[in-house]
């Protein structure tokens, strides 16, 4: 196998907060997934600091052992709510200046690149509509067999890639991602361009800190 002239022969990016502005608004999304419980559920409880799609499978899951069919009405009813805001974000948001720069350096490097996100496919291309032309692999939530922090959302990736999790970096804007790629094997970067400050990242021990992803894949080449 040919190894990138950087450290890394591939190297997986989060999207939003990372390659592009995050403007998804997640409260909102939260509040959507309760309403929607409180259809069906009495006093459905609140998120306690969970994320929205994790938050959704805990209410599917006490709903259901009540009605099932009432528990895949509200699955389907959120997916289709998640969807909507995503997409709805995707159209105020843009690529960060340096995403696609810093994404043709490291392929120009030999290195692979490869996107994961828990946003929608139709939501990335919205806003990186020439995606693949810059990565060799997107897998979003709706392509992905498991979404991160499970581990093989990476995993499917590198696979995808043809690249060793040993020999790769995973990068993201938030603890979850960081977690995501020790999980895999991977080395991690934290990229403080979404809503996690620096300082914040770094209680998460990533091998790489920087403020964007420019000044990590400068970081890379030197």
């Amino acid at each position: 196998m040919t190894h990138s002239r950087l450290p890394f022969d591939a190297v997986v990016f989060d999207f939003d907060g990372t390659l592009a502005e995050l403007v998804i608004d997640f409260t909102v999304m939260k509040e959507m997934v309760a309403r929607e419980a409180a259809v069906r559920l009495p006093d459905p409880p609140p998120a306690d600091g969970l994320p929205a799609l994790e938050y959704a499978a805990r209410l599917a899951a006490r709903i259901r052992e009540a009605s099932p069919a009432q528990a895949a009405a509200f699955e389907a009813a959120v997916a289709r709510g998640i969807r909507d805001q995503e997409v709805a974000s995707a159209a105020a948001a843009r690529l960060f200046p340096a995403t696609k720069a810093a994404l043709t350096r490291l392929a120009d490097a030999g290195t692979k690149v490869g996107v994961i996100t828990r946003n929608c496919r139709a939501a990335v291309l919205t806003v990186f509509p020439d995606l693949t032309a810059y990565a060799g692999v997107l897998l979003a939530r709706d392509d992905a067999r498991r979404v991160k922090p499970d581990p093989g959302h990476l995993l499917d990736a590198l696979a995808a890639l043809g690249a060793d999790p040993a020999r790769a970096l995973m990068v993201g804007d938030h603890p979850m991602d960081i977690a995501t790629g020790r999980a895999a094997g991977t080395r991690t970067a934290g990229v403080a361009s979404g809503r996690t400050p620096l300082a914040e990242l770094a209680r998460h021990s990533p091998d790489y800190l920087a403020p964007d992803v420019g000044a990590l894949v400068e970081m890379l080449a030197h």
